[in-house]
């Protein structure tokens, strides 16, 4: 009997990249609940630095990997704010409102249109830490907003990108400042298109008008999570945030027209003929 056996192994390097969204420095993060208009766009601000970290560095790798053999991992990314009053400093246990929510929104976006490069993109952890997706308490169990992005997200997994663009224009006060809208499309397993858009304006409504360069839209639906830029889920009530259906699109000629809501997250599914 041949106890020896030889066991090849293959190992895989890739280039990890990690970046946390606060609007303050290391020391004083700021609450995960109680902040301002400012604060708010400060965070959009700094997530959308995550756009430039991808680019610049897959602008290093394609010098040295032309062909995009090696993926990037994004291995951490997310909100960290303070930790929640009364709780245990080094457990990293934050709540999760709206603000998480278009930062779950523009990442997704920002990676999804990376996607030739970035093979793996882990928000930091995924119950009671950080930016969670679900948040214990004893037997309850409660889904953050951020699970909601994740739910609207689902359709780009295994999809094949398609090109598209977003005019869009900076929105909040001076020096803290992002641009007001992301957005990515797919064409997904299932034969339709999948567009995802966020509103990063916590006061202002926009008209889209989505021009399809080839085919013609027959057939939309809509899901979408907004509210007010505070609100959270809670135990004591669990459904204060969630997605709905959104029927504020019509199909026209060369797309759709619809108005995106301020301070959402939408997707949109579309059967093209």
């Amino acid at each position: 009997m041949d106890f020896w056996r030889k066991v090849q192994y293959k190992f895989y390097f890739l280039p990890a990249l990690h970046y946390y969204t606060h609007p303050g420095g290391w020391e004083h993060k700021g609450s995960a609940t109680d902040f301002t208009e400012t604060e708010w766009y400060e965070t959009m601000k700094r997530t959308y630095y995550m756009e430039e970290l991808v680019t610049r560095h897959g602008a290093i790798m394609d010098k040295y990997d032309p062909e995009k053999k090696v993926g990037m991992i994004v291995d951490e990314w997310g909100c960290w704010f303070d930790v929640e009053p009364g709780t245990n400093p080094c457990f990293l246990y934050q709540q999760n409102t709206m603000r998480d929510a278009l930062v779950a929104g523009i990442n997704l976006n920002i990676f999804n249109k990376h996607c030739d490069r970035v093979k793996m993109a882990n928000i930091a952890q995924m119950v009671n830490v950080l930016q969670s997706v679900i948040l214990t308490d004893g037997e309850r169990m409660i889904k953050t907003p951020t699970w909601f992005v994740f739910y609207l997200y689902q359709a780009h997994q295994d999809a094949e990108l398609l090109d598209s663009t977003l005019e869009t224009a900076m929105v909040g006060p001076e020096g803290h400042q992002a641009p007001n809208m992301t957005e990515s499309v797919s064409m997904g397993k299932d034969g339709k298109m999948h567009i995802t858009l966020t509103n990063e304006s916590v006061s202002e409504d926009y008209p889209i008008d989505v021009i399809l360069d080839s085919g013609k839209a027959a057939a939309v639906e809509g899901m979408i999570l907004t509210g007010e830029m505070h609100e959270h889920n809670t135990f004591d009530n669990p459904e204060q945030v969630k997605c709905t259906s959104f029927d504020d699109v019509k199909l026209a000629d060369d797309g759709l027209k619809l108005t995106l809501p301020k301070c959402s997250v939408l997707h949109l599914t579309v059967t093209v003929e």
